[in-house]
Parts: C-alpha cells; sequence; structure tokens
C-alpha cells in the first residue's frame, strides 16, 4: 500500500517521554504537564503486560521486591507500579487532541496498541515506531489511518537513504527518524522526494531546533518541553498535531 504525503505544513514538536527535563518521565503528570506547556505532540515507548494491556515505560523493566527486577511482560497490569499508566488511562486521562508516536519496544504490544488507539478515535493521530522497517512494514495490512516510522541511524542504512525511502514509500511507512545529527537539508529533499516525512530525535538544544526546522524537518522530539516551544516561536512556525 502507497501512501503519499506532502511535507507537514506545520512540524509536530514531540515531547520526549512526556515533559521529562520538568516531570517524572512517562507519567500521566508528565504528559498533560507538556500539553499544558504548549506542545502537540506526545512520545513514549509501549510493552504489553501479561495479561494483555499496552502500558508506557522507557526500560520495560519493574523493581519487584527484594529489589528483583521483572519484565513487564511477566507482569499483569495490576501488579505494576502506580506511576507507570497504561495507554487506555492515558487516553481517558488526557484526551486525543495531540499526536501520539510510541516506540513499539515489544513487537507483541503493537496490535493491542493499535486497538485501544482505534478505540478512542485516536489512531490518525498515532505514530508507531521500530528500528525494523520491515517488521513496521507489516503493521500496515491492520490500518490504512495508523501512521508508521522507521526509527533508526543513518549508518544503519546500508542500502543507502534514496534506497530506503524508495523502500517506505512502496511499504506504505509514513515516515522515517534519525538522530538529528545525522539530518541535512539535502537530506530532508530527498525523503521528502519520495513523499516521506522526516523527523529527528534527541533535540535538546535551541540551536538543534533551529537548524532542524530550517532544514524543513517535519517533527522532532526533546525532553526540554520549553526550549521547543522557545524555539517554534523563534522559528516562526506553528506546532502542528499530526
Amino acid at each position: 500500500m502507497v501512501v503519499r504525503h506532502e511535507p507537514l505544513i506545520d512540524p509536530i514538536g514531540f515531547a520526549h517521554r512526556g515533559a521529562s527535563a520538568h516531570a517524572p518521565e512517562n507519567t500521566l503528570d508528565a504528559f498533560s504537564l507538556a500539553l499544558r506547556l504548549g506542545v502537540r505532540g506526545l512520545e513514549s515507548d509501549v510493552w504489553l503486560t501479561r495479561d494483555g494491556i499496552p502500558v508506557l515505560d522507557h526500560d520495560g523493566v519493574v523493581r519487584g521486591s527484594l529489589r528483583r527486577k521483572r519484565a513487564i511482560a511477566d507482569c499483569d497490569r495490576a501488579d505494576l507500579p502506580a506511576h507507570i499508566p497504561s495507554l487506555d488511562e492515558m487516553y481517558r486521562a488526557i484526551g486525543t487532541d495531540f499526536a501520539l508516536s510510541l516506540d513499539v519496544k515489544d513487537p507483541e504490544a503493537a496490535r493491542p496498541t493499535l486497538s485501544v488507539a482505534e478505540s478512542h478515535g485516536a489512531d490518525a493521530r498515532l505514530w508507531m515506531c521500530h528500528h525494523d522497517w520491515q517488521l513496521v512494514a507489516g503493521w500496515r495490512s491492520w490500518s490504512a489511518t495508523v501512521r508508521l516510522v522507521d526509527s533508526t541511524r543513518l549508518k544503519r542504512i546500508d542500502e543507502g537513504p534514496e534506497r530506503r525511502a524508495s523502500r517506505l514509500e512502496s511499504a506504505g511507512i509514513d515516515a522515517i527518524n534519525l538522530h538529528h545529527q545525522d539530518w541535512t537539508g539535502g537530506l530532508v529533499t530527498l525523503f521528502h522526494r519520495f513523499e516521506r516525512l522526516a523527523f529527528g530525535w534527541d533535540a535538546q538544544f535551541p540551536h538543534v531546533l533551529e537548524e532542524l526546522l530550517v532544514m524543513g524537518i517535519d517533527g522532532v522530539f526533546s525532553d526540554h518541553v520549553d526550549r521547543m516551544v522557545d524555539g517554534f516561536i523563534a522559528a516562526g512556525r506553528p506546532m502542528g498535531r499530526g
């Protein structure tokens, strides 16, 4: 399925793990604070519990009694610490009027994650990311509306960026997400030529944000929501919502 995109008129500013420089990461407080500070995009990582619930956490590991670590995949939802929200709880708490980028750390979480987003009418603003673009390509058959992202590094693209852009186009993968240091204006233009969107992560400083926005990037990820909002204002770019 070929899905075509023009560059986003208004780039998306994604708050990495919520407003993680200002509140405990991946908590409902961090997500709601990010929206109050003015962003229109949130980012997190999603894992599946033993009883099939998609939850938002970075490492996918929790500490039990005697400081023993347990994988989220080995825990039921009810066994997890209270600060780890489920995806459903996040939508119920803060709504759906934002773009949500989820790094699907556990591939088993992909289908349940999409189902939760669909139940809230939020699938068109859900960006599902993984470092294996061929795995991501398989998710396209589930939905024509969910947004799919190849999240990688330039050095890992063995076939070269032009060939990768062509493959993403053919597979219906909407965007590629690279570290900000990988991007140049020419590389952004290349992916836009194949009507693939360009995202840049780890944009923590004003000069990095400014450089990416000048290049024509379609989305940026930052822990520092205040800097990101100021960077968009300085560049005269309103934030999009995907």
